[in-house]
């Protein structure tokens, strides 16, 4: 599993022109799944997000994740991470994974973050959506899960 985590100062997602989810300062995290992504690579990948030491101590060093920050999360499917683009002028996207296992690894990831993180948003699977966000630095990686 992929995750393209940004640090923000504030991030919402609309769908239709609703905003469907938003947080303050914390972690936008858009998610990609592939072919051979499960369970346990979802539950590995929400540790590295919620433990991912991206936020500033009182000495201006990133040592803090967004557990000791309690800060917002905001997921967002995002299918387009999975894309293959070495070659050619168009991405390729057979390494995705089928939107059934994508949406049931994604829902599982988000209740997951939910019952063990207090402040979490999402996107809707399938959705067409618009985000917007304020990168805060900006700070932005590239997490993954084997």
């Amino acid at each position: 599993m992929i995750a393209l985590i940004q640090r923000v100062t504030e991030a919402s997602v609309r769908v239709d022109g609703l905003v469907i989810g938003e947080i303050h300062a914390g972690l936008l995290a858009l998610i990609g799944v592939v072919t051979d992504d499960d369970r346990a690579k979802a539950d590995r990948l929400l540790q590295r997000v919620l433990d991912y030491r991206v936020f500033a101590d009182t000495a201006g060093r990133m040592n803090l994740s967004l557990r000791d920050t309690a800060g917002g999360l905001l997921l967002v499917p995002q299918f387009t991470l999975a894309a293959e683009t070495e070659r050619g002028n168009r991405p390729g996207f057979s390494g995705a994974a089928p939107p059934p296992q994508a949406r049931t690894l994604f829902e599982h990831m988000l209740l997951r973050a939910q019952a063990t993180h207090a402040s979490v948003a999402s996107g809707s699977f399938g959705a067409h959506m618009q985000l917007s966000l304020i990168n805060d630095g900006p700070v932005t990686f590239w997490l993954e899960a084997h």
